[in-house]
């Protein structure tokens, strides 16, 4: 019996229905591919579909596998249609591997994820997106046992709030927090992780007696005021995610990015209005649109309003002293959105929410429309 090196878990098959999505392979695609050590679902995906996250539909009805959950480092992947003209992926037997024998290892220990997990491993480890009253009901950074404004390996820290003795936490930065670009609402608070410390000390509030903690790793420095969470709260990262489309129409908007840039492209990480409220769930593919410019169309001609606004402002004026051009001449055009990138959801808050671009025509931009019409 082959030993399993890397694990399919197929978890999309049942919740696409037969006619949902038409599986359309790229003119480029091979023929065979070979499975080599390392490969992830997206990278295989993106190889023979321009959608990749419906690759595991390529697995269905494939009768000739006998275990369609399990591919194994070496093994060609065959390309073929089926009666009713639909591709597949199949195993090609015929393929004679350089390497038949290898180590056995436990199923999983390998398994291709379904999204790159390298790339947002950061943003699930280092950053968390947290409601404003949560935070002030965290315990926080006193001081420490030195006289300095940073702290640092080895220094003891004092902290406001109840902590249980030997329990690691994480250290948090409160950051800008992330509004919404039209109401100006505050949507969040970024918390930005810089260390973990553990508890050897319990603290009595009551009476004005911190509690303590040693710092056992840093990854920047520790300030007065940076709050605590318990090591593991909200660092939790799936290896395999429910990826489909919303089931309900929703629109929003990409608000802000955690590098802080206001350009983004494939494989990039930026942050969207939508949460939990509005029924985002870790795993929804959502169409990035984005608006076209007005056009004024009046007897000069065609026009971009701010390519001539100034010069809009004195005609305006003339017009109200003399007569002439005027506003009822004016035919604004209201032009449609295009699509220019999808992204995938993978971490959810109650207001906002972490996703991958997974593609895009065109450089992706904060304001850019997150949608499923």
């Amino acid at each position: 019996m082959k030993a399993p090196l890397i694990a399919i878990i197929l978890v999309l098959s049942a919740i696409f229905p037969a006619m949902a999505d038409v599986l359309k392979i790229k003119k480029d695609a091979p023929k065979q591919y070979v499975v080599k050590k390392g490969d992830t679902l997206w990278d295989i995906s993106e190889i023979y579909l321009d959608e990749p996250w419906l690759w595991p539909k390529l697995w269905q009805m494939n009768s000739g596998i006998d275990n369609p959950n399990l591919i194994y480092p070496g093994d060609a992947l065959a390309l073929v249609y089926d009666v009713d003209g639909e591709p597949r992926l199949v195993i090609n037997k015929a393929y004679k591997k350089l390497s038949p024998q290898g180590r056995i290892t436990p199923k999983g220990s390998n398994a291709i994820t379904t999204l790159p997990l390298e790339m947002i491993k950061p943003y699930i480890s280092y950053e968390q997106a947290i409601d404003n009253d949560n935070i002030k009901n965290r315990p926080y950074i006193l001081g420490a046992n030195e006289n300095t404004k940073t702290q640092t390996l080895g220094h003891i820290l004092y902290a406001k709030g109840d902590l249980q003795v030997h329990k690691a936490y994480a250290i948090y930065h409160r950051g800008e927090p992330y509004r919404d670009l039209e109401t100006g609402e505050v949507l969040a608070a970024r918390a930005s992780y810089v260390g973990m410390a553990r508890a050897f000390r319990a603290g009595d509030e009551h009476n004005g007696v911190p509690s303590s903690l040693r710092v056992e790793s840093v990854k920047r420095e520790i300030q007065q005021g940076d709050f605590l969470m318990p090591a593991m709260e909200g660092q939790m990262l799936p290896a395999y995610f429910d990826i489909h489309r919303p089931l309900e129409p929703v629109t929003g908007n990409i608000i802000a990015s955690p590098r802080q840039v206001r350009e983004f492209s494939t494989m990039d990480v930026v942050v969207l209005n939508l949460g939990s409220e509005q029924n985002i769930e870790a795993g929804h593919v959502l169409d990035l649109e984005r608006q076209s410019p007005m056009v004024i169309d009046g007897p000069r001609g065609p026009r971009y309003p701010e390519d001539s606004s100034k010069f809009e402002k004195l005609l305006s004026d003339a017009s109200e002293l003399f007569g002439g051009e005027s506003d009822e001449e004016n035919t604004t055009w209201t032009m449609p959105k295009e699509k220019v990138g999808e992204l995938i959801v993978f971490k959810v808050y109650d207001k906002v929410s972490y996703a991958l671009i997974t593609k895009n025509q065109h450089p992706i931009r904060i304001g850019d429309i997150a949608v499923i019409h």
